[in-house]
């Protein structure tokens, strides 16, 4: 058997609330890598193992994804348990783009939730196979059953069980598994005890009938297995469990557990298909980007005598400096090795190599193919690419969701100026959805990121770690301007002075940007439509930057112009007096020509915002929502619990928890993700154009 063939690197990602970190906590008891188990919220107040920072352990929820390491039988298992707030998605998004495998973990009672729908679209980018594992079996109202429908219509995935609970709600005590056709029990301290059984009587219809769904949706996927079934014949173990293994890697098959992670029921079950299932480093392609072949792609090896290529994926500046998580995808990673940083070309020495328990380190010698480890004092960014100096490749980077929130913060104390900046520049380092920029006019700080809690957080910890007291203005929503209809332009620019002048014409159109479904969103297109040189090969670049920099601010609120097409159609040049800097300062004004007369508009961020409430009080929130500027999309009752989903403008959104708190007595829960772009409603326009002329106005005015 090959080193890497028992190796597992798994990612635990769900929507929020659904017991993530809860199984993180048993899977590492189980394995013996912690020997009490501490809950999430627990009344002892030490928190989960990875909920190791303490904010998070106030608040009960996962900030920052944590890495561990652990070993199930003769599984080696790397883990990352990662956030369910949508706020700190890039944190998922980071983790699954060095991950081979994940578990998405649902709630038994509530399903598939926003959250649960995102992080599975997250997976398809990085084509990640998952099992997906129906927690909290034991709540009031669970149905595995029909969570597994719900991820085979809501996230179209070809969803089977591969067990059927014991019990259910109050009553659960073991699975069925219906690959060997056996009940398995949880007793002894904390479940630790695994007792198989026959099938109780009562559920043996049950498990034959969905044994038989399972064995009817793999057999697509293995011939053999469907002449077994053909002839009627008994279908051996391994083959069931080798045509799920290849289904399950190739994404064509999401097997389904069930469980309670709080109750330790069916997490060593789990574990096993983690092993059998999820695939090694050896299942998965990996490649990087040749940069000494036009980029071309070449497939890294997962073995211990090839060049080495590993990828930094997530830095922390923790109580031992700076340690960056990396990916060995390719080669051996050992102490005292010199690394080359594939972004600034600079070479490290390998100083301090460990592996981490969430925030504990353990110092190795070297590592492998394949592992997940973390340097200690290298200078680096998120997302860079290392190799030992015989390669020259670059491994692409994540996707990074743009902000959509801003806020003006200003320290409270002069003195703590020194400590603010320390603190933003690390955060901007570790984050790349969080954002820092001085405003050029007013010399604001402004911090951005994705959602009100995110940048709630960062604040906060600036307080902790920093000591930095500050004061924060009204948060800015990303506003964005736009052009609705086609507007020509025909712009001369002259200027004679002493000496040479300048001299540039252009002639053509702007038109909306219109962009496919489903297609990668473009901002800006520049169409070169010249011929017969009326305008010189040289300085068309110089039209394109030009008219690029006018998309910078817009006209109508100073925010920047987005879906905008140039078409350059014709222009005159002089031989002595045309420069680039002309051709740039003709298409400024000429964008600006045109844009006065485009139908331009302004357009804000509408979030998807999703609240589930007790049914009592759903006309409250429906109503408020209303008021909100909300648009249901959908809304659905089950268990006493109502959904609703909403499409509301995030600027209509700010104070949302504190006001659905004390409608709902507290027992709702709501989750906001980005959702689009949608068009300002006129009144509101001309209330943003009023507030930006003022403060034009008043800028000038100083």
């Amino acid at each position: 058997m090959r080193p890497l063939e028992r190796h597992r690197n798994i990612g635990i990602s769900a929507h929020i609330d659904s017991g993530k970190t809860t199984l993180t906590e048993r899977i590492l008891y189980f394995t013996n890598r912690i020997h009490a188990i501490h809950e999430v919220r627990g009344k002892d107040g030490v928190g989960a193992t990875m909920d190791s920072m303490e904010l998070e352990r106030e608040r009960g929820i996962t900030i920052q994804s944590a890495a561990t390491y652990a070993t199930w039988k003769d599984i080696t298992l790397n883990i990352i348990d990662t956030p369910g707030h949508v706020d700190f998605t890039v944190e998922v998004e980071r983790s699954l783009r060095v991950l081979d495998g994940a578990i998405l973990v649902l709630c038994g009672v509530a399903g598939v939730q926003s959250q649960s729908i995102t992080v599975d679209r997250q997976m398809r980018r990085y084509n990640v196979p998952r099992l997906a594992f129906v927690n909290k079996c034991d709540r009031s109202g669970a149905n595995p059953f029909r969570v597994c429908d719900q991820l085979r219509e809501k996230l179209k995935l070809n969803s089977v069980m591969m067990v059927i609970p014991i019990g259910l709600e109050d009553k659960i005590k073991g699975v069925v598994d219906l690959v060997r056709m056996r009940a398995v029990y949880f007793e002894g301290e904390r479940g630790k005890i695994v007792r198989e059984d026959d099938i109780p009587a009562e559920l043996m219809d049950q498990a034959k009938e969905y044994r038989e769904k399972l064995l009817d949706n793999i057999s697509q996927y293995s011939e053999e297995m469907t002449d077994l079934l053909l002839e009627e014949k008994e279908i051996p173990e391994e083959l069931i469990k080798k045509t799920v293994r290849e289904a399950t890697i190739s994404l064509k098959l999401c097997p389904v557990y069930c469980g309670s992670a709080y109750k330790d029921v069916g997490v060593q079950v789990l574990l096993d298909a983690v092993g059998d299932y999820l695939p090694s480093p050896y299942d998965v392609t990996n490649t990087a980007l040749d940069l000494d072949n036009n980029e071309a792609k070449i497939e890294l090896i997962p073995e211990d005598d090839k060049p080495l290529v590993a990828y930094a994926f997530k830095l922390e500046d923790g109580r031992f400096g700076q340690l960056s998580y990396i990916r060995v995808y390719q080669g051996t990673l050992k102490k005292g090795m010199t690394i080359y940083n594939m972004s600034t070309k600079k070479k490290h020495t390998v100083g301090r190599l460990c592996r981490m328990h969430a925030d504990n380190m353990e110092e190795i010698e070297q590592s492998r193919s394949g592992d997940i480890v973390a340097l200690f004092g290298i200078d680096c960014a998120s997302g860079t690419t290392f190799t030992d100096g015989k390669l020259n490749v670059n491994m692409t980077s994540m996707f990074v969701p743009n902000p959509v929130i801003e806020l003006v913060i200003e320290a409270k104390n002069r003195d703590q100026l020194s400590n603010l900046s320390k603190g933003l520049n690390r955060f901007t380092k570790e984050d790349p959805t969080f954002r820092v920029e001085v405003d050029k006019e007013s010399g604001q700080t402004i911090i951005k990121g994705m959602g009100e809690l995110h940048l709630d957080v960062y604040i906060e910890r600036l307080r902790r770690e920093y000591g930095v007291d500050l004061q924060t203005g009204n948060p800015q929503v990303a506003y964005r301007e736009t052009i609705t209809k086609a507007s020509k332009f025909d712009y001369t620019h002259k200027k004679q002075t002493g000496g040479s002048g300048q001299y540039a014409k252009v002639q053509g159109m702007i038109e909306p940007l219109v962009q496919a479904e489903g297609e990668e969103q473009k901002n800006y297109e520049f169409v070169s439509e010249i011929v017969g040189g009326a305008i010189s090969k040289d300085f068309i670049p110089a039209c394109d930057k030009g008219f690029q920099s006018s998309m910078e601010n817009g006209g109508l609120i100073g925010f920047p112009i987005v879906n905008v097409r140039v078409r350059l159609q014709d222009g005159q040049m002089h031989e002595v007096d045309s420069s680039d800097m002309a051709f740039m300062i003709a298409s400024r004004m000429a964008f600006r020509q045109a844009y006065a007369n485009a139908g331009a508009t302004i357009l804000e961020p509408v979030m998807k915002v999703e609240v589930e409430t007790p049914a009592e009080f759903q006309g409250a929130v429906l109503g408020n929502l209303n008021q909100r500027r909300g648009m249901i999309q959908g809304s659905s009752e089950n268990n006493g619990y109502a959904v609703l989903i909403a499409e509301v403008p995030l600027s209509e959104m700010f104070g949302y928890a504190t006001e659905l708190r004390s409608m709902t007595q507290g027992k709702a829960e709501f989750t906001m993700e980005f959702a689009r772009y949608g068009e300002v409603p006129k009144g509101i326009q001309k209330e943003l154009m009023a507030k930006y002329s003022d403060r034009a106005k008043g800028g000038a005015a100083e």
